[in-house]
């Protein structure tokens, strides 16, 4: 950590990858919350950028889309810019949209994760979960994130868009590829990723041809065809839309609920506090765990915007052409708002205020699906009475966007 400590003058980079792979980052946004809190990083592997770590200043800049833009046009969503020299056009996507063309696009899949929708697919989702925890070995080592946490998403990927079953583990390559940033400074690892979503997008291309000889369904890609917005979208728009909703509906609960595991191992006392009080299903002990959980891990540690205009924040001009990067990740910890933040506290008492979903207009359209998924593991776990060891430390991402874990073995015990 001391080649990242620094003092006030100098420069912080909360991008460094070692950050992330050291899981060292919560004490370098600590220290620049308190003595830079909207730093700008003049030179990083990503180029120069703005960080704002504040809680209150990332409610601020989400809530002014039409000076902040999360355009593709601008590089998107992510710290990483597309290069001027790329022969590659880019792939367009409803969350790298300003309004007017990001609103009709996010009505086709809301849909999808109203409460209603939510509640038919709970069943299944409870089945599958209960299927896979029993499955599980007993008192042996095995990877948490492979049989539980990607086994748990991809099925509701495959459900999601009515994809075949033998094939979901297909969705897991795609998103892992997808959500991948080394590409912004590999150029081989940047063709190849894009080979790769060309795959995902030939494949999708005939499930959809597919889908159209058939009745329409409660999936998202019928949902696509019966949509004026969203129906006849052009090659790369239709691959960067499938791109958003791969990893958005995989990387990020995949990654909270290994974070189950971590945080039971972490913090029994804090899980027992939930255990004794969900006997029932759907009790506001797990539910507030839950959001505690998501509070915690911050499975993307940042969003994007560049300024359209000149803003002052904190006494400072952010410049017309200026990347901001929110870094979630920092305000899930922010002392004013969370207090001891890098504890997970089950109780809680304002832990749905975390800004893991983002906010605004940009939140994300899944957070109920995410929630849902995360409720019916811990109660299905609690149902068995699961306690569960980390064997040593988490093989971790890379990435200062997506804040998650490649492996992480695991024991299980049941009372």
């Amino acid at each position: 950590m001391a080649t990242q400590l620094k003092s006030q003058s100098a420069q912080f980079d909360p991008s460094a990858t070692d950050l992330w792979l050291t899981r060292s980052w919560p004490e370098l946004f600590e220290q620049m919350r308190r003595e830079d809190p909207l730093h700008f990083t003049s030179d990083s592997r990503y180029g120069p950028f703005w960080s704002a770590t504040k809680y209150k200043d990332i409610v601020e800049i989400e809530a002014l889309p039409k000076i902040f833009s999360s355009s593709w046009e601008y590089s998107g969503i992510t710290i990483a810019d597309r290069p001027e020299d790329s022969d590659e056009e880019p792939m367009p996507m409803f969350i790298a949209m300003d309004p007017p063309e990001h609103t009709p696009q996010r009505r086709t899949v809301s849909p999808k994760f109203t409460p209603s929708e939510i509640n038919f697919m709970e069943p299944e989702i409870r089945e599958r979960t209960g299927k896979v925890l029993d499955s599980l070995p007993v008192g042996e080592a095995f990877d948490w994130v492979d049989l539980v946490s990607i086994e748990l998403t991809t099925g509701m990927l495959a459900l999601l868009f009515d994809f075949p079953w033998d094939e979901r583990r297909k969705l897991t390559r795609w998103s892992d590829y997808a959500g991948d940033l080394n590409a912004a400074n590999d150029e081989e690892f940047a063709k190849e990723r894009m080979n790769v979503m060309y795959e995902m997008g030939m494949y999708f291309a005939g499930l959809w041809e597919m889908k159209k000889q058939q009745e329409p369904g409660r999936d998202l890609i019928s949902m696509m065809q019966a949509s004026e917005a969203m129906n006849h979208m052009p090659e790369r728009m239709f691959i960067g839309n499938l791109i958003l909703l791969i990893v958005g509906g995989n990387d990020t609960t995949r990654n909270s609920m290994t974070a189950v595991a971590r945080t039971m191992h972490m913090w029994p006392e804090e899980w027992e506090k939930v255990r004794g009080a969900s006997e029932a299903e759907g009790s506001k002990e797990v539910k507030n765990a839950v959001q505690e959980l998501i509070r915690w891990q911050t499975p993307l540690a940042h969003m994007r915007r560049t300024a359209l205009e000149d803003y002052e924040l904190r006494g400072k001009t952010i410049r017309k052409g200026d990347k901001v990067i929110m870094w979630y990740a920092s305000a899930n910890r922010d002392e004013e708002m969370f207090e001891d933040g890098d504890r997970f506290i089950a109780d809680r008492d304002n832990a749905r205020r975390q800004l893991a979903f983002g906010y605004g207009i940009h939140r994300c359209v899944g957070a109920r699906l995410a929630e849902l998924q995360l409720t019916v593991l811990v109660e299905e776990m609690m149902k068995r009475n699961m306690q569960v060891t980390c064997q040593g430390e988490p093989e971790r991402v890379d990435s200062c966007f997506v804040n998650g874990y490649r492996k992480q073995m695991v024991t299980v015990t049941r009372d």
